[in-house]
């Protein structure tokens, strides 16, 4: 059920309490981007998270995983890099997960593609208008996004699905980035609590004076943060089959997400 909560003061997110690694500051993001367009800010901003080498046990795992491969995937030259964002410069919905998948974004070079967790995302965000086809299978299959951007907490796949907390802290300026930048974003939409709670963090660099402290994750709960500058915030568990398949996210439950983002945006503005 969508709606406003009272919530528990102990309930205090981790990423908004998590501090920076300095052993590896993120002296790119750092930068001011150039001025200009939405378009020309994603641009640069996506060539510094490519080019990102701040957490030496993801990218070692990245580039392991890039040269072993699947075996049904032997033939594909892996990406094998950071993965930045993808979708409209001018979306109303930001949408955002964990990480890139192994054998998924870590392969294809782009968010939320090559898995099933992409492809279901993409099926649904086609059957709402935001997206060209209903499938993410790679770079170059025609999939393009209307008023939509995907982005992720952390750039690179880590071992098992588990960033440390400072590999999500090192990651967490390239959010705060996307976020400034996709000004016109309407609804913020975030799988999982990872993808939560580093949100919550990005909006915290962005607004040190917003009252963060009691917002804590469920799914189907949305939040209207601070005053009409910032999005709705829409929480969901992550569409994995881990989840998908035990039933902790059921068809149901998912389509409800989407009839509020639906709601939220207007579906044929």
């Amino acid at each position: 059920m969508i709606g406003h909560r009272s919530l528990d003061r102990n309930d205090i997110s981790l990423s908004v309490r998590a501090s920076t690694d300095h052993r590896y500051p993120a002296e790119g993001v750092r930068r001011p981007l150039p001025t200009g367009s939405p378009e020309e800010k994603l641009r640069t901003l996506k060539r510094r998270i490519v080019a990102c080498r701040r957490c030496p046990r993801l990218r070692t795992y990245c580039t392991r995983v890039a040269r072993e491969k699947k075996p049904r995937f032997r033939s594909w030259t892996y990406w094998g890099k950071p993965v930045p964002g993808f979708g409209d410069p001018e979306a109303e919905l930001l949408v955002v997960g964990l990480a890139p998948a192994a054998h998924g974004s870590n392969r294809t070079g782009r968010m939320f593609t090559g898995d099933r967790s992409g492809n279901l995302l993409v099926a649904t965000l086609h059957r709402h208008g935001f997206a060209s086809i209903d499938t993410s299978e790679e770079i170059g299959d025609g999939l393009q996004l209307r008023r939509a951007y995907l982005t992720a907490a952390v750039r690179c796949a880590p071992p098992q699905n588990k960033p440390t907390r400072n590999e999500i802290a090192n990651c967490s300026e390239y959010l705060a980035r996307e976020v400034e930048i996709l000004d016109k974003a309407r609804v913020v939409l975030t799988l999982g609590r990872i993808a939560f709670e580093s949100y919550l963090n990005a909006i915290a660099q962005l607004d040190p004076n917003l009252e963060l402290k009691e917002i804590r994750f469920k799914h189907g709960t949305l939040h209207n943060i601070g005053d009409v500058r910032h999005p709705f915030l829409l929480a969901s568990y992550h569409p994995s089959p881990q989840n998908t398949q035990t039933g902790r996210l059921t068809p149901e439950m998912w389509d409800g997400i989407f009839d509020s983002v639906a709601r939220l945006i207007g579906k044929n503005r």
